[in-house]
């Protein structure tokens, strides 16, 4: 939705916000390719509002969500010990303020795919994101909430997240080896995050939160330099993702129906992954037609997109 659009409808639980126009609490620092102008992907709120603030980390909450943010200088710290801080920080804010269970991460890492003392950076980021989440007793494994981790050039380590009060059902893809199994040629410590999650909140609705989204296979990255053949991979995923959320609830959730944000490596590539998505799901699907465009460095180098999603459905959990 627009900007403009937020200010006149109800204040959300929360939101991020793309482009210059995006006011300054909720904008993310990447570039935004399209649509033109400020885009925000709001949350809306279900109940009267309650805000508070713990340390960094400031929060609202309706009485079933959270939704909060922090933004953290690694200046003197490092990636790992500042990312480990960040987290500590966040899982004691969901404790104060009663939303225990983490169910969906937005990850914003300042030159995400650089090397510092023969680390990529990425993989330092996994190593305090695991150990925080292990300190505090939080799932880092099967059970762990949906995520994404993009690169951004510089700024702060910037995390969003959403909670609830009870934990959310975690899913896989079958395509693909989950991500905290990755093998150890992919870093010390595997990334803390399940593929999608289902939320229900007892009002007949469910939420699918879908991770970041990308061109692997097993745990492989699939066609290095295609970004056409990339972007059907990553299709083949997100369609895997949504029909392992069908058999687990009684939404009939559709890949064409998601809301998806598309983050590209190069800018160039705009215009060929705008017109995939419209081939494979039709121009006036939701999918296409709604879709963000953003330019972000991806956690792997060979990947030049990634796909993250959501959409809410009438429902329930099964078994």
């Amino acid at each position: 939705m627009t900007a403009a659009r937020v200010a006149a409808d109800a204040p959300p639980l929360g939101a991020l916000g793309w482009g210059a126009s995006a006011p300054a609490e909720i904008a993310v620092d990447l570039p935004l390719l399209a649509p033109a102008g400020g885009r925000i992907d709001a949350w809306p709120a279900r109940a009267a509002l309650r805000r508070g603030r713990l340390g960094d980390v400031h929060w609202c909450a309706d009485g079933q969500r959270l939704f909060g943010r922090l933004d953290v200088d690694e200046a003197g710290l490092g990636l790992e010990q500042a990312t480990w801080r960040a987290y500590r920080a966040l899982f004691a804010a969901l404790q104060e303020a009663g939303y225990p269970a983490l169910q969906r991460v937005w990850n914003f890492v300042p030159r995400i795919n650089d090397d510092e003392a023969g680390l990529e950076r990425y993989r330092q980021f996994n190593i305090g994101r695991q150990r925080a989440f292990l300190e505090a007793g939080h799932a880092a494994f099967e059970g762990a909430p949906a995520a994404c981790a993009l690169g951004a050039r510089g700024g702060a380590l910037s995390i969003r997240f959403l909670a609830g009060r009870q934990p959310a059902l975690a899913l896989e893809n079958p395509r693909q080896v989950p991500a905290w199994r990755y093998s150890e040629r992919f870093g010390p410590r595997s990334p803390t995050f399940s593929r999608a999650v289902l939320a229900a909140d007892g009002t007949g609705q469910v939420d699918l939160l879908v991770s970041g989204t990308a061109s692997i296979v097993g745990e492989a990255s699939c066609h290095p330099g295609d970004v056409r053949a990339q972007l059907a991979e990553t299709l083949a995923n997100l369609r895997a993702v949504v029909d392992a959320a069908r058999a687990r609830s009684t939404a009939r959730f559709a890949l064409e129906q998601l809301d998806c944000t598309v983050y590209l490596r190069d800018p160039a590539d705009l215009e060929p992954v705008r017109a995939g998505l419209v081939a494979a799901l039709g121009a006036s699907s939701r999918a296409a037609a709604n879709a963000v465009y953003v330019q972000a460095d991806i956690c792997r180098r060979e990947l030049l997109l990634e796909i993250e999603a959501h959409a809410r459905a009438e429902g329930e959990l099964c078994g």
